[in-house]
């Protein structure tokens, strides 16, 4: 089976960065499109970064700019740098990947920014 394990949440305060990391096992990594979700408290989940299978990224537009998502298919892993944090950028971080009908989702990794 397949299964996504993310880390590197924590708190951290307002301007600062973190590195978010996916590993995966088992499956086929290198052609499951990869993404990072977000949901904030009260809120419904957002997708905040993509990456294709090819490399191609595609960023929501409140974190464009500041967040890179990236892939490592030797590693079977995903990140996502996120750098200039805002207090709105705190949630419950997922990693999702997929290929076709497979749908695979992390238990998430909590990002809390202070003011």
């Amino acid at each position: 089976q397949v299964q996504l394990v993310e880390s590197g949440g924590g708190l951290v305060q307002a301007g600062g960065s973190l590195r978010l990391s996916c590993a995966v096992s088992g499956g086929t990594f290198s052609i499951y499109h990869m993404a990072w979700y977000r949901q904030a408290p009260g809120e419904q989940r957002e997708l905040a970064a993509e990456i294709t299978s090819g490399g191609t990224t595609n960023y929501a537009d409140s974190v464009k700019g500041r967040f890179t998502i990236s892939r490592d298919n030797a590693k079977k892993a995903v990140y996502l740098q996120m750098n200039t944090l805002k207090p709105e950028d705190t949630a419950v971080y997922y990693c999702r990947g997929h290929f076709g009908p497979l749908n695979y989702w992390g238990q998430g990794t909590q990002v809390t920014v202070s003011s």
